[in-house]
């Protein structure tokens, strides 16, 4: 992995983790809430060399910039389209985890001409359900330094398939750079936001990764979103939970050489 550090048009400082060879067809990797670019790191090193993986800390999470606003879904979309135009990539497979895969969802809509494909894990109908509101709800007397242990229980709970130490360690230590207000304001955005109404306008080959234990997003949610996108299909995962990135990555990593192989 090569760390980087880019400057947007808008000014605002990104930092990112690049993998594989630089003329490769280009994969941005957008982590989901409170993750990192560290989120798919494992799914970048199954890649083939010749692809070419941008691994996005997006604005407020790990060690980019966290400007006083701009976090709607739409910000993070306009990000994304910054950044390709920043490392000069004209068209890329956007591959989204939860938040992320609402981030990518918003640049299909509003970008369609700089995204190949399109790889949802994770996702949902909406990103306003019972345990999503739950969540946020307990994040009213969230305080910085956030508790470890409150990182910690809460990453746990999305994973059902063990998961190495070391490595989820590394996800509790990079959650620890979001801020407590930014705990809040990221998932009242993902609440907030509704694409719904535009889903049958996405034209993109569409993949959607999904584990049959995940606790945060049903197989409902997975079947209504495959009836109202064309060109998308579901691939499931049997005894994964919420993040295949992490539990699964050599599966996420092989299914996505298949779906690029296309």
């Amino acid at each position: 992995m090569r760390p980087a550090i880019l400057s947007l048009a808008s000014g605002l400082r990104l930092h990112y983790a690049e993998h594989g060879a630089t003329g490769g067809d280009a994969i941005v990797f957008l982590h989901g809430w409170p993750d990192s670019w560290f989120s798919f790191s494992r799914v970048a090193e199954g890649l083939p060399d010749e692809s070419r993986a941008f691994l996005l800390d997006q604005r407020g999470f790990g060690d980019s910039e966290r400007p006083d606003h701009g976090y709607e879904i739409r910000d993070f979309a306009a990000d994304v389209a910054a950044f390709l135009d920043a490392v000069s990539v004209e068209r890329a497979t956007v591959v989204g985890h939860s938040f992320g895969s609402f981030v990518a969802r918003q640049v299909a809509i509003a970008y369609p001409e700089r995204v190949d494909r399109l790889v949802l894990v994770g996702t949902g109908w909406s990103g306003s359900n019972a345990v999503t509101r739950e969540v946020y709800a307990s994040l009213s007397d969230l305080t910085d330094p956030v508790p470890r242990e409150f990182a910690r229980e809460f990453q746990a709970s999305t994973a059902y398939a063990p998961l190495p130490e070391p490595f989820f360690d590394r996800i509790i230590a990079e959650s620890l750079k979001l801020p407590a207000r930014l705990w809040r304001e990221i998932l009242g955005a993902v609440i907030r936001y509704d694409d719904t109404k535009d889903l049958n306008e996405m034209k993109t080959p569409t993949v959607l990764l999904w584990g049959d234990r995940d606790a945060l997003f049903s197989r409902a949610d997975q079947d209504q979103l495959v009836a109202a996108i064309p060109n998308a299909r579901l691939r499931i995962y049997p005894e994964i939970g919420h993040c295949p990135n992490w539990e699964c990555p050599s599966l996420v990593a092989a299914d996505l050489r298949a779906f690029m192989a296309e």
